[in-house]
């Protein structure tokens, strides 16, 4: 392109040459005549003699001269052969120039057009044609937006018809026109990004442009309007008769579920325990016939408002979007659902698998609980908790197996609040987990176990149940004493059921009396008192302990095996009654005396027996 130019000058030197040339040889010719004519003129008088030399001179010297003009004149015709030999060296260098450049412009838009989005020109939603290459000091997107107007405008305008499409080839472009007015110019740039001719180019967008222009007309033509109007109308009108249709045939639903309520609808009951009842059974019922009665009519709205909308072009392409927002989560709703079928039947198998195994370490357990299954050192107690533990790490493996098939589990949303949830169980859960532990470690050291009476700290009572958290107690009193499983691991833990059921659980109870009642005597009388009270076993025999020999009396300490620890208390107070009626029936005061001795000859409390048998 840059040759241009030269190629212009060349051909105005040329034409200047050519010029000059003939105006040259007109010149001399002219001035050749002119002399011829005014030597004659000038020498018609002289003698006959002379007019011959003149003559003779004259035709000499003309011969001479136009020896010469021919001899300018086959010069100047080498000069233009030179000159259009030169002129079509630069035509020749210009078009080879030119079909380079232009090769190297189709490779680079070749290159450039798997990455490069075109504009498309739009009529009424529908596009035409893109447009890549720039024009000007215009871009591809302001001669598309330009042209989307001036299309809506030609179709809006009656006045003018489709026949009045033409094109005009300039130098530079080819422009389709309607009437006087440009629609679009084509330019070589076009051409080669559609990888054709500008001319075959023209004629494609023309067609596509009469079409279109056609089918803008017809739409904004007035039968058409009153016909969109129409039928506008008339969708309105069969959307309101089938919301009338709807209304009817849900109240009419209500009725039968009222009747079928009164007469036929029977509560539901679970265990002996109704847990609902013919009325809420009615409501619920009419609850979900008018929770479908808006499906059905939201359904309705979904359909016809795009209808409405699709009616007029102007609103056709809200009606598509508004039909898309509808459809588009229906339907991944369904293709999620339709792809996450094999993810569903994998977690289905693994959660069966799971299933029938807990179920066989069920009937083990149960087994093993009953006596009826003994494997050494396992002991029976063991089989509920151990089936618990097994119960909780199968379903956390599951848990584990089924997590990669769950819908949403590789989102980043799914795996923070994963996250999140950890974090908090983490950071407030370490007591809780602590009460975990513990839970197993006592239910593997068998301190206790339920209904046995244990004493631990402060507070005895009945084991009434034990959880993997705490453990509870009623005391004799009935209370029920809730103690986390963390404090029982650090406290010690007596345990009298275990015992009795052993060795024989030991009461004993400590009473004083005076230095002047025999030891024998209450030793006797002690274990009178315990062979009489309820519960105390014959054997082993009850037995005496003298804890202490105070400085006013002895320490009696009455001990007695007993098999039932629950009824502790109450032996105890029976041994005690026990002990006053036999005490009193031998006529021995339970006292504890103080003494205060002077050793001037008053009597000693060393028992007379003692003193007799001196």
């Amino acid at each position: 392109m840059k040759q241009i130019p030269v190629y212009f000058l060349l051909c105005i030197g040329i034409f200047t040459f050519n010029i000059q040339a003939q105006a040259q040889f007109i010149k001399k010719a002219e001035q050749l005549f002119q002399t011829t004519f005014h030597e004659t003129r000038t020498d018609s008088l002289p003698v006959a003699v002379s007019k011959a030399r003149v003559a003779e001179e004259r035709h000499r010297q003309d011969s001479i001269r136009l020896q010469q003009m021919m001899h300018q004149l086959q010069e100047m015709k080498l000069n233009e052969i030179l000159l259009r030999t030169e002129l079509d060296k630069v035509r020749t260098q210009h078009l080879t120039a030119d079909s380079s450049q232009t090769a190297e412009q189709r490779l680079r838009i070749d290159s450039l057009r798997a990455h490069t989005p075109g504009i498309p020109v739009l009529a009424n939603s529908d596009t035409l044609f893109m447009l890549y290459a720039d024009q000007g000091d215009r871009s591809a997107f302001e001669r598309a937006n330009r042209l989307n107007d001036i299309l809506d405008k030609i179709g809006k305008d009656q006045s003018l018809h489709r026949d009045s499409i033409h094109t005009q080839e300039n130098e530079s472009c080819t422009d389709i026109l309607y009437g006087n007015k440009v629609i679009i110019s084509i330019t070589e740039q076009d051409a080669l990004w559609q990888g054709t001719s500008r001319q075959e180019l023209t004629e494609r967008y023309a067609h596509i442009l009469v079409t279109k222009i056609k089918d803008l007309k017809e739409e904004h033509n007035i039968f058409q309007i009153i016909k969109r109007t129409v039928f506008f109308i008339l969708v309105l009108a069969v959307q309101y008769l089938l919301f009338r249709l709807t209304n009817f045939l849900f109240r009419k639903l209500r009725r039968r579920i009222i009747r079928f309520k009164q007469q036929r609808l029977k509560p539901v009951i679970i265990r002996n325990y109704e847990l609902l009842n013919t009325r809420r059974l009615g409501r619920i019922l009419i609850f979900f016939s008018n929770l479908l009665r808006y499906l059905v009519l939201l359904i309705q709205l979904m359909f016809t408002v795009p209808v409405l909308f699709a009616i007029f072009p102007q609103t056709e392409e809200l009606a598509l979007k508004i039909f898309l927002y509808i459809i588009k989560p229906i339907k991944m709703v369904l293709k999620s659902i339709v792809e996450y079928i094999p993810n569903l039947f994998i977690i289905l198998v693994i959660w069966y698998c799971i299933k029938y195994i807990i179920k066989g370490i069920h009937f083990i357990a149960k087994e093993i609980e009953d006596k009826k299954l003994k494997i050494n050192g396992f002991y029976p107690d063991w089989a509920q908790p151990t089936f618990n533990i097994i119960r909780f790490l199968l379903y956390a493996f599951m848990i584990a197996m089924i997590y990669p098939y769950l819908p949403g589990s590789d989102s980043g949303v799914f795996q923070g609040i994963s996250v999140f949830v950890g974090l908090i169980i983490s950071l407030g859960s370490s007591s809780v987990i602590g009460n975990i532990i513990a839970g197993l470690v006592i239910t593997y050291m068998r301190p206790f176990k339920i209904g046995d009476r244990i004493k631990l700290n402060d507070t005895t009572g009945n084991v009434i149940e034990k959880t993997p958290f705490v453990t509870r107690l009623r005391t004799p009193k009935n209370e029920v004493v809730t103690i986390p499983n963390a404090f029982i691991m650090s406290s010690h833990t007596v345990n009298y059921s275990a015992s009795a059921r052993r060795f024989g659980l030991i009461i004993h109870t400590t009473i004083t009396i005076g230095y002047d009642a025999p030891w024998r005597q209450v030793h006797q009388l002690l274990i009178d008192a315990a062979r009489n009270t309820p519960g105390v076993l014959e054997h082993p025999k009850p037995f005496v302990l003298e804890t202490e020999l105070q400085d006013y009396y002895p320490c009696y300490q009455i001990n007695a095996y007993i098999k039932d620890a629950d009824k502790l208390a109450q032996i105890t107070s029976d041994l005690h009654q026990n002990i006053q009626d036999t005490f009193n029936e031998a006529g021995v005061e339970i006292m504890s005396p103080h003494y205060f001795a002077k050793r001037d000859g008053s009597a000693s409390t060393i028992p007379e027996d003692y003193l007799k048998s001196e």
